[in-house]
């Protein structure tokens, strides 16, 4: 516990001196993964729990199809309405929800677990149903939004409370829509999209079989990995050097090194992952964390996420064979350099979001799947 307090010092102190600030250096390696102390986690907590009932700014992402669907976030989804937009609200409920099971006493006084039996109730999740089934959003959050929901999903059916269970289920009708939507759709996707930013297709497909694997639905799961082979077994050679483009959140080559250590068994990934990335073996293999030099510009903060979903991706890549060891200190640098900045104070365009990637990193650099 010591060595944790000792780990959000540190952090406190970069807060200190950098907050809302350009990063400039980049950090020495540290060999110690994050930990999430009480500390981390009340901070990330606040950042979802301070938005999920702020309407406004909301970008809605809808596709009109007459003046009547002119309506508010709220009415339209009464759900997931608040922190700027529907995909962030599902994963600020989904780090709201896995950081209320760890340490309880983020919640002590009940307060968001009253929101969340509010609004996650068999009539709003009709309400949003009704909005995925209208013909001209049929594919409005593919995959993205998707997948998240499906995280959320998985940590309510591992979480014995009774309020999530009744919460799981009445998420449960909209989950098995967007399942066999993406299950639908996973066919049709010729080429993979390798985008670093929502519409990237390997990301998606990770977080979708983490839950496939975790409930149980190993119909689910045998279709992504399927699907999985199908648009990555032939890639080789992604270089790092194209990396990153100046709004990314996501690294399309480590996303898809990351995913495919979780469809290959352990010899053919790591004959995969020689051809793909071969630098990664190299000892000497090095990656600069990105640097933000507007946090107030929504786009720009993106590469902070970039920072927290490079080091998961690189804390699972890691795993998979002792001769990626080194790779665990460059995970380490990225997470360090961007958590500093994590705190309610900051711009909305980044609190509304990053707390998520946060605690994922987190979760990865703890040993999670």
């Amino acid at each position: 516990m010591k060595k944790s307090f000792l780990l959000f010092g540190f952090v406190g102190a970069l807060c200190v001196m950098g907050c809302n600030r350009e990063q400039k250096t980049v950090q020495a390696p540290e060999t110690e993964p994050p930990t999430l102390t009480v500390e981390l986690a009340e901070t990330i907590f606040s950042l979802p729990t301070h938005c999920l009932e702020v309407e406004y700014p909301n970008k809605l992402g809808q596709t009109l199809g007459s003046a009547a669907d002119l309506k508010t976030p709220k009415t339209l989804r009464p759900v997931f309405y608040g922190c700027y937009d529907w995909h962030s609200s599902v994963h600020g409920y989904w780090s709201i929800v896995k950081l209320m099971q760890k340490y309880p006493a983020v919640d002590s006084a009940g307060r968001i677990r009253d929101v969340l039996n509010r609004h996650i109730t068999p009539e709003n999740v009709a309400q949003e149903m009704a909005f995925f089934q209208d013909e001209n959003n049929l594919s409005f959050e593919r995959t993205y939004g998707w997948a998240w929901l499906f995280k959320l999903q998985e940590e309510l059916q591992q979480w014995q409370d009774p309020d999530a269970s009744r919460w799981a289920s009445a998420l449960q009708p909209l989950v098995t829509l967007l399942v066999d939507r993406y299950t639908s759709y996973l066919p049709k996707l010729v080429y993979p999209i390798r985008a670093g930013q929502h519409d990237n297709s390997a990301f998606s497909l990770m977080l979708s079989l983490e839950y496939a694997n975790a409930v149980g639905d190993t119909a689910f799961a045998s279709t992504i990995k399927e699907n999985a082979i199908r648009l990555f077994e032939k890639d080789k050679g992604c270089d790092l050097a194209y990396e990153p483009s100046g709004y990314d959140f996501l690294s399309p080559c480590l996303e898809e090194a990351n995913l495919m250590r979780m469809v290959y068994d352990k010899d053919a990934y790591q004959q995969w992952l020689k051809a793909f990335m071969p630098a990664l073996y190299k000892a000497d293999f090095a990656l600069e964390p990105a640097i933000v030099k507007d946090r107030t510009d929504g786009k720009l903060v993106h590469l902070d996420g970039l920072n927290y979903s490079r080091a998961a991706c690189l804390y699972g890549i890691a795993g998979t064979d002792p001769a990626l060891a080194h790779l665990k200190d460059i995970a380490n640098t990225h997470f360090r350099f961007s958590i500093g900045n994590l705190h309610a104070k900051d711009d909305y365009m980044g609190t509304h979001w990053l707390g998520t990637f946060a605690l994922y990193a987190v979760e990865k650099g703890s040993g999670g799947n």
